[in-house]
């Protein structure tokens, strides 16, 4: 098992940074999607539709966003643009819409209209 673990580490540790990065993005952007019903014909009676979830994963995908985009180079514009499309699919789905500014992840991106 120790062996497994060692091979594991090393290959992870072969990972460029950017990388590491970019797939967790994708993986957050991912679970936001799908907790926003966008995966299945109509949203709104989608089984998997779960607002408070996505407003976590969402803030959560906008922070670590503005805490690497430095860092993502070519990366960061569509990691970007797929942050905000989140963002405005969030405040579509939404009853009671959230004020420009106070939506999820909002606080660490700035307004999404």
């Amino acid at each position: 098992m120790t062996d497994e673990l060692d091979s594991s580490v090393r290959d992870l540790a072969d990972i460029p940074a950017v990388e590491v990065i970019s797939r967790a993005a994708v993986m957050l952007m991912s679970s936001a999607a799908e907790k926003l019903g966008l995966a299945d014909p109509d949203p709104e009676s989608s089984p998997r539709r779960d607002l408070d979830e996505a407003r976590r994963v969402i803030t959560a995908l906008a922070g670590l966003v503005t805490a690497s985009v430095e860092y993502l180079g070519p990366h960061a514009g569509p990691i970007r643009e797929g942050l905000q499309s989140l963002q405005r699919a969030f405040r579509e789905a939404s009853a009671h819409p959230d004020e420009p500014g106070k939506g999820p992840g909002e606080k660490y991106t700035g307004p999404v209209y």
